[in-house]
């Protein structure tokens, strides 16, 4: 199993965060993003959404890169959200772990 935490850093620049990558490719489109506005009953949606996204052949090749980050050392998934159990980090590290 692929060992992912997330964690909280709204408001935090990229070398504030400590950030060794960041992998834009695998977020959600702005639209889907938009349209779920992190809306706690539109959570299951969302992430069915967003795993359909994943399915895009550059998403397919951000996430075989991020997968090979975490052959050598934990992987932690960053959100901006104040609710990261209903984050596009919550669906990103289930996908990471199948």
């Amino acid at each position: 199993m692929i060992p992912v935490s997330h964690r909280y850093v709204r408001g935090r620049t990229k070398a504030k965060a400590a950030v060794d990558d960041w992998c834009k490719d695998v977020a959600p489109s702005d639209e889907l993003r938009k349209w779920y506005g992190h809306e706690p009953g539109r959570f299951a949606e969302f992430s069915g959404r967003y795993q359909r996204e994943l399915k895009d052949p550059q998403r397919t090749e951000a996430l075989a890169h991020l997968r090979s980050l975490s052959q050598d050392r934990p992987l932690t998934l960053l959100t901006a959200t104040k609710q990261p159990d209903i984050s596009e980090a919550e669906v990103l590290a289930g996908v990471l772990r199948t």
